[in-house]
């Protein structure tokens, strides 16, 4: 990831969180860009944010820990077909 991107993109995380009214989420990031990753190549490109979104609410459900969203992104890379 070029610099730009990776600037931009932590600007838009900050932002977002703000937005979103979120005050302390696990940097997770890069696991979740992952997780969109594999999910884009190996089900269909528009699985990526649909993964995304339900593993973030899975986690959230269980309380957004940081080892929550981890699981999540580690039950949900699972079920990704390959």
């Amino acid at each position: 990831m070029s610099d730009d991107v990776e600037t931009a993109l932590d600007e838009w995380w900050a932002t977002l969180c703000v937005a979103l009214g979120l005050d302390e989420v696990p940097p997770v990031r890069d696991a979740i860009l992952g997780l969109a990753g594999v999910a884009a190549h190996n089900v269909v490109r528009p699985a990526a944010p649909v993964t995304t979104f339900l593993a973030g609410y899975a986690a959230g459900l269980k309380g957004g820990s940081a080892e929550e969203v981890g699981a999540a992104i580690a039950t949900a890379r699972a079920a990704v077909p390959r």
